[in-house]
């Protein structure tokens, strides 16, 4: 899963822009050509981040190959905050700190973590599609906090839920493990419960600080369950292949680090509303190197779902801006 500073899935603050109402571009704002940069690395490497998932966990255990991920990429963005914004700049509240921990865990822990355990069963471009249903499960929560949707946004969620139960059928007929399709569902919703968290507690005010303590805390959390669940025990790093630890890098440097700078950066340069279409975009970019990469089936469940759950965020996602 990609979420700013995460995967998704992943990778985590600002969070989830499905739930924000975008504001107007400011008259005559231009879209300039660093702005589809950064979209294009957005849309790309966040899409691309389920196959360098598939990849690491051929042979490298899914948590604590996960932990080491959000590890290494906390303390890397934490050096790189110190460094241009001086150490004053990771200082955080108790409250601030203790908010980041559980959005953490419910992100890189439940979100992504979920994800990886289920991408051991499952093609990514499956898990990509399951995932992109994230919108739906926010509107939701965010009805049941007291928030009104537009109509707009329950046709979307009408349309997600008709897609989800497409893309289900490859793990009800036997094609694919029905487990992991339940994972990678409870995956998404946790992830909808933290993106909505992360907008109603006392976050720290700098969004890459944010980022730093809740990947760190979700990466220790994800590498002490993959020590209790003994993925350790038989663990020879001599035969890990090196497409793993390339696909781990690549998670760690562009999953985590690049991408988010990116999006951050668009959140400040573009109308939300433009920085919201990597809903839309991602699983696209994952199905498609999922098939060209790892040869990995494009079945009627996962065309004709894919289409009907992108068609519903779509439809969430332009509500958003209009409101």
């Amino acid at each position: 899963m990609t979420s700013p500073a995460v995967d998704p899935a992943p990778e985590t603050r600002p969070a989830a822009p499905e739930t924000r109402t975008a504001a107007p571009a400011a008259p005559g704002r231009r879209i300039t050509g660093a702005v589809w940069a950064a979209l294009g690395i957005v849309y790309v490497v966040w899409g691309s981040t389920y196959l360098g998932i598939r990849i690491v966990v051929e042979t490298l255990p899914p948590f604590l190959s996960g932990g080491a991920r959000f590890i290494t990429a906390g303390l890397l963005l934490a050096a790189i905050v110190a460094w241009r914004q001086g150490p004053a700049a990771l200082k955080v509240t108790r409250r601030e700190l203790g908010s980041a921990v559980l959005v953490g865990l419910l992100l890189i822990l439940g979100g992504n973590g979920l994800v990886v355990l289920a991408e051991t069963s499952i093609p990514s471009g499956l898990a990509a599609l399951l995932v992109a249903a994230v919108p739906v499960w926010v509107v939701l929560l965010r009805t049941a906090l007291g928030d009104r949707p537009g109509l707009g946004a329950f046709g979307g969620v009408l349309l997600g839920f008709a897609g989800l139960g497409v893309l289900t059928v490859p793990g009800l007929s036997g094609e694919v493990k029905i487990g992991g399709v339940l994972l990678v569902l409870v995956a998404a919703l946790l992830w909808s419960v933290g993106s909505v968290s992360s907008a109603r507690l006392p976050m720290p005010a700098n969004p890459f600080t944010a980022s730093a303590y809740e990947m760190l805390a979700g990466g220790l959390a994800a590498l002490a369950l993959g020590l209790v669940r003994g993925e350790h025990h038989g663990l020879d790093l001599g035969a890990v292949s090196g497409r793993s630890w390339a696909a781990l890098a690549y998670l760690i440097v562009f999953g985590s680090l690049v991408a988010f700078t990116a999006y951050a950066w668009l959140l400040q340069s573009a109308p939300v509303s433009l920085a919201a279409t990597y809903a839309y975009v991602n699983p696209v970019v994952a199905v498609l190197l999922g098939a060209l990469v790892l040869n990995e089936a494009l079945t009627w469940p996962i065309l004709l779902g894919g289409a009907i759950v992108v068609g519903g965020v779509c439809l969430i996602v332009s509500t958003e801006r209009r409101g």
